[in-house]
């Protein structure tokens, strides 16, 4: 594998890119290096142009370079080659149909970056929601505990983006899986995914940390110091999606009556291990807070056998 990750075959390839350094972390930028080599052999394998930095071309005829983890914009839009199934690619297509207000969806890395972690959520996923029955049957095997019974997959969804009376921002989740409770009200399993990625420190907007105070005290869920731990760390990524879950079960409208944040990473990614466990743990209760890895979901054998096997070709190095 050391051979396989060097300079000189990652340049081969075209994959070679400062973005996949992460300092003082030598086994996760080897783990970012092997999965855009993965990409770019498995495009490769099935015979896709490929794409560039930028992804769209400029209109000026300007510079672009290539790069091995990317498809070719327009045949990938025409032939939908980042989506494994025709459930996916239906999905994709369906959700790109329509914008909910305020959305940040960037469309060219849903359907051109294969490292894409929002594409990757509709392969994961994409069958589900052409098969509410099979939906229903998946999350109550993956999350027992989960009451109610799924009516609706919606991706790159959120209830109402800068809406204060919600979250008032920008985050959305990757996928929900919306549940009938039976009684009048609805739940949500709100999930996001990580593939590639890393966490990041950012500083939340002043203007809108009083409204996160508000629903992480009024949640009764965090132990004492968890804002401090949160805010402005790495950790933050994962504290406003799960906010977005809270805020709906705190919504005036009481139409949400159970909610969990689900984060889906892949086992390799050490980074996004380890911020879900230190996330966890400053948790007083867990309940609508939980990750998974990829292969988890795959190996509960609810996903299709021939979708789950595309899934660990594409998506999980040997």
């Amino acid at each position: 594998m050391a051979d396989v990750l060097s300079r000189e075959n990652l340049e081969a390839l075209y994959c070679w890119e400062a973005e996949d350094h992460v300092p003082r972390r030598p086994e996760l930028t080897e783990f970012r290096r092997r999965l855009r080599y993965h990409q770019a052999r498995w495009r490769e394998a099935n015979g896709y142009p490929i794409g560039s930095q930028p992804i769209a071309p400029r209109s000026d005829g300007g510079p672009a370079r290539a790069v091995g983890s990317r498809l070719e914009l327009a045949d990938a839009k025409e032939t939908g080659a980042n989506f494994l199934t025709a459930g996916a690619l239906d999905a994709a297509r369906a959700r790109t149909s329509f914008i909910e207000p305020h959305q940040s969806f960037d469309h060219q890395r849903l359907w051109a970056d294969l490292l894409s972690p929002v594409a990757m959520a509709f392969n994961l996923f994409g069958d589900l929601a052409a098969d509410l029955r099979l939906a229903d049957r998946a999350v109550h095997t993956w999350w027992p505990d989960v009451p109610g019974t799924v009516c609706d997959v919606r991706f790159a969804h959120s209830p109402g983006r800068l809406d204060p009376a919600w979250l008032g921002n920008l985050v959305a989740f990757d996928v929900g899986f919306v549940l009938d409770l039976g009684d009048g009200t609805q739940g949500i399993v709100g999930v996001v995914t990580a593939y590639h990625d890393v966490n990041r420190r950012q500083p939340p907007k002043p203007s809108r940390l009083p409204r996160y105070r508000e629903i992480t005290e009024r949640s009764g869920f965090f132990g004492p110091g968890a804002i401090d731990a949160v805010n402005g760390t790495e950790l933050i990524h994962i504290w406003l999606d799960h906010l977005l879950v809270l805020s709906m079960l705190q919504h005036p409208s009481r139409d949400w009556g159970w909610g969990r944040l689900v984060v889906v990473h892949s086992a390799g990614n050490t980074d996004f291990a380890d911020a879900c466990s230190r996330y966890g743990a400053l948790l007083v209760d867990q309940s609508t807070f939980a990750s998974a890895t990829i292969e988890d979901l795959l190996d509960a054998n609810v996903v299709p056998a021939r979708t789950a096997a595309a899934l660990r070709d594409r998506y999980l190095p040997g």
